[in-house]
């Protein structure tokens, strides 16, 4: 399978105009038609339906645009490792969440970069879900997610165990002596489902059902400069945080009648996957960091 029809198929998934397509790969609008029907021709399915004004995926095209993606990573990955290792003595591939990358890992990543200079590094920041997928495909050699992972062949362990607190500028004085679970629907309140699962939940679930949130964004470091500026009120990681309040940037405000649980994050590896004594060299800097 020519994967330079996959690219093709990928960006006009995206953009759905073969106009755009073109121009965005520099060549004719009829080589971007000619590889969807060399795509269609192999696969035995329509990947495109066409009308008028308007391009989407069929069900089929839906199914294999994951299977596409999945296969120009594995090329790019290929071809990223024959290349290292004529530079370099061993290659590291970490995925990470954004959250724990900023709570927990810059120094010690950025530490192990400067103290292993004939290793290469990688990071790549992404989705829990979307990291254990890679992890899958042996596209990272671990990841650091929120989501635990019971699966045979990959090894699971506890990687930090951070406070969740609400948080607010300085100048947002009304419950700073602390706030009820009831009146928390009353706050100009700021949505990130950072962390997923249990943690995800249980915020959704301290509102009213299908309460709509004025203000949701989907990076928790991304929501920081809006409660820097003021604005709002936000449960985030205690880690994420610290430094603001110690600056008195943010203040913490105390919760009268309810409890936050832990936001547990995971290192996952999957056996038989990256070189095995980096990896175990890089755990232990950073369990020591």
């Amino acid at each position: 399978m020519d994967t330079q029809n996959l690219k093709t198929f990928l960006l006009l998934s995206k953009i759905k105009n073969f106009t755009q397509t073109a121009e965005q790969q520099f060549v004719a609008q009829s080589t971007v038609t000619n590889r969807i029907m060399e795509l269609e021709k192999e696969l035995g399915k329509k990947l495109f339906h066409r009308e008028r004004n308007n391009l989407s995926l069929t069900k089929d095209g839906e199914i294999f645009l994951e299977y596409a993606k999945r296969i120009v990573e594995l090329e790019e990955t290929a071809i990223h490792e024959f290349n290292t290792q004529n530079t370099f003595r061993a290659a590291l591939r970490v995925g990470t969440a954004n959250t724990v990358y900023e709570c927990h890992l810059y120094d010690p990543i950025r530490s192990f970069f400067m103290n292993h200079p004939d290793v290469s590094i990688k990071v790549t920041i992404d989705h829990s879900f979307t990291l254990i997928q890679m992890l899958q495909d042996q596209l990272i050699d671990l990841a650091f997610t929120y989501v635990p992972v019971n699966k045979k062949y990959f090894q699971c362990s506890l990687f930090r165990a951070d406070e969740l607190v609400l948080v607010t500028h300085p100048k947002n004085q009304k419950y700073v002596g602390g706030i009820s679970k009831d009146q928390l629907v009353s706050t100009n309140y700021l949505y990130c489902n950072f962390a997923l699962q249990d943690v995800g939940i249980y915020i959704r679930e301290l509102f009213p059902k299908h309460h709509h949130f004025r203000f949701e964004i989907d990076k928790s470091t991304t929501l920081l400069q809006y409660l820097l500026d003021g604005i709002g009120f936000s449960f985030l990681p205690k880690s994420l945080i610290n430094h603001y309040v110690e600056n008195g940037q943010l203040i913490i405000i105390p919760l009268l009648d309810f409890d936050t649980p832990k936001i547990n994050s995971y290192i996952l590896r999957k056996e038989n996957v990256g070189n095995a004594s980096v990896i175990e060299d890089f755990i232990e800097s950073i369990r020591s960091h």
